[in-house]
């Protein structure tokens, strides 16, 4: 920290001796209060007799407050994260003395908008740039014109994204740019966050509440350790940040011989972790890079793979093939990472591609970092300079497919294997061929769970239920039923499940025979494309049965979907929208409006990746 002098201050000798004790034995609590109390002074909140002394003095005489106290936290999440960040930001605020109201977009009546003084957005981006499905109404309402002009309201976005997709964090960003079309003014400037957000959202809380603290004269310590805890889900032990080491119990090949693909069945143990979860949950998994793909990078760079590097901010440091083998993610290269790769190398090829940002990523889109190095000729960057500019390895999300209730203290995960050839080298997925190759019965892997309230089963154990949900997307499916046979629940049940061939294919098949049997479930209906001359998907069995899906609609049935988003949700949605407008003679705008109506009853639920 730079001292204060008389020559680099407006203050006097003896201030700036008194300055210079206290600051530097100040924690980052009572350097953040004593900003607010400056500001507050300022604005004549407080007198010159505020009483300064004891830990946990206040501001005091206090008038009434120069801004509105309440704030407004307002999240959209797919997956659980924003609900997750909310939740800590929203319990920071009421230990400041603010008044918190603490909303998904999904259930905020937006014409209550022009009322907030204060409002807070945590929210992420899907699928190619679009808002996660609970935040649909409220981004459509803001884009519209019925949105109010909103010149009383102070705002700050947290943009939750990640850099490998082309539209990174951009509903963060369309709500940002709208607020202020609008009127809004800034608390603070808008946050993108990577996947590896902890770090920038806690920065970002930290920037808000001082922000709030400042103009509404709110006392008491915040400190960045606190909230960092926060973010991390500090009411358990184990989570993103501190995952923990669940032994492998059983890891198993659900497709039979013959088979083109390669599902796995992992059985972990949550034995003493006191981790649990609902159905709809999800696993994270920090996987491991393919050993494999390490060496050839390290030979193609030229480095010493016992050279130590340090690997985060605490100074820790291991081997370069450690690094590379469980810290960096090295089979996909962002555009940062890209841009600090060619300032590394000036004057090479990879600074003209990232001129052209429609070619980089058709570029990028069939590259691995081996492919950079070699393509751009990288070698010659030291080890510890190239390590520093990578991402840090994501975990993987992966739904879960027990249910606890069957299964106490395990979980259990339906992984298909990923393996391709590009480029005359061979491909791995990261994680699902890291567990079908390296990880036996015994060994352990890094998890943590992902709460996700957007995927829950109906309240009402009566509520009819139909699910959709082809190949691995049968996952979650497994866990509702599993649910529903402990808990005795007699809704009906109607599951779409697809794959390529009933002989080799058919994920957890003598489980939906038993409970077919036993009336868990009550109607299955199957599609395997490759057994027919024309392919059949979920999608058209759907459409076989428009009249009776659409009784069981009307009969205030739950629809799930789970799988792949870019085409088989697509389909889905679309092939619904159909049977709304065959069987229940509505127009295509009235069908598009009661599929609005069943997401925002939560009726209407997807877990698509």
């Amino acid at each position: 920290m730079v001292e204060l002098q008389v020559t680099n201050s407006p203050f006097n000798q003896e201030q700036v001796e008194l300055l210079n004790r206290l600051i530097p034995t100040l924690t980052d609590g009572q350097r953040l209060w004593l900003g607010g109390y400056i500001a507050a002074f300022q604005a004549g909140v407080v007198t010159p007799q505020t009483d300064l002394i004891g830990q946990s003095a206040v501001a005091a005489p206090v008038s009434a407050p120069a801004v509105s106290r309440e704030v407004t936290v307002l999240y959209g999440s797919q997956t659980g994260n924003s609900i997750g960040l909310s939740k800590k930001l929203g319990k920071k605020l009421e230990e400041q003395g603010l008044q918190v109201t603490l909303s998904s977009m999904g259930d905020f009546k937006p014409n209550g908008l022009k009322k907030i003084e204060n409002l807070l957005i945590v929210v992420s981006t899907h699928g190619e740039g679009e808002p996660p499905d609970n935040a649909i109404p409220f981004h459509e309402f803001l884009n519209s014109k019925r949105a109010p002009k909103l010149d009383g309201l102070r705002y700050s976005v947290l943009a939750l994204g990640d850099t490998s997709y082309e539209f990174f964090c951009q509903t963060g960003k369309d709500f940002d740019k709208r607020l202020q079309e609008l009127g809004a003014t800034a608390l603070v400037p808008r946050v993108d966050c990577d996947v590896d957000f902890d770090e920038p959202a806690a920065s970002w809380m930290n920037d808000v509440l001082a922000s709030l603290s400042s103009t509404t004269a709110t006392a008491g310590a915040v400190t960045t350790e606190a909230i960092t805890a926060a973010v991390s889900g500090g009411e358990s032990e184990y989570n993103r940040t501190n995952p923990f080491k669940a032994e492998v119990l059983e890891n198993l090949n659900l497709n039979g011989r013959g088979s083109d693909r390669e599902t796995r069945h992992i059985e972990l143990s949550l034995e003493g972790s006191n981790l649990d979860y609902e159905p709809g949950d999800s696993l994270g998994v920090f996987p491991e890079n393919h050993p494999r793909l390490v060496d050839e990078l390290i030979a193609a760079m030229g480095w010493n793979a016992d050279e130590r590097v340090t690997v985060n901010k605490s100074g820790d440091q291991v081997s370069v093939y450690e690094a590379l083998l469980r810290h960096y993610e090295i089979t996909a290269v962002t555009k940062p990472v890209a841009e600090q790769l060619a300032k590394l190398s000036p004057g090479n090829e990879l600074t003209a591609l990232l001129a052209n940002d429609s070619e980089f990523r058709n570029v990028m889109n069939s590259c691995d970092l081996l492919d950079v190095v070699q393509d751009y000729a990288l070698k010659g960057i030291p080890a510890a300079q190239f390590l520093a500019v990578l991402r840090k390895i994501p975990a993987r999300l992966y739904s879960i497919a027990s249910s606890s209730k069957s299964f106490p203290e395990e979980v259990h995960l339906t992984v298909r294997t990923v393996r391709y050839e590009a480029r005359g080298r061979q491909r791995y997925g990261v994680c699902s061929v890291h567990l079908a190759e390296r990880i036996e019965a015994g060994d352990t892997l890094p998890v943590y769970i992902q709460h996700n309230p957007n995927f829950k089963l109906p309240e009402n154990p009566d509520t009819p239920i139909i699910m959709v949900g082809p190949g691995t997307g049968v996952a979650p499916f497994r866990s509702f039923l599993g649910e529903r046979e402990e808990t005795g629940a007699e809704g009906k049940t109607w599951l779409f499940y697809g794959d390529q061939h009933f002989a080799t294919d058919f994920l957890y098949q003598t489980e939906w025979q038993r409970w077919l049997k036993d009336g868990v479930l009550t109607k299955m209906d199957v599609a395997f494309s490759r057994d027919t001359e024309q392919k059949v998907y979920v999608q058209h069995r759907m459409l076989e049965h428009s009249k009776e899906l659409y009784q069981w609609l009307q009969e205030g049935a739950s629809v799930y979907i789970c799988g792949d988003e870019k085409k088989m949700a697509h389909d889905v949605h679309a092939a619904l929208i159909t049977i709304l407008q065959q069987e229940g003679g509505l127009s295509p705008e009235q069908a598009a409006d009661y599929m609005t109506r069943l997401q925002q009853e939560k009726r209407y639920q997807r877990d698509v990746y």
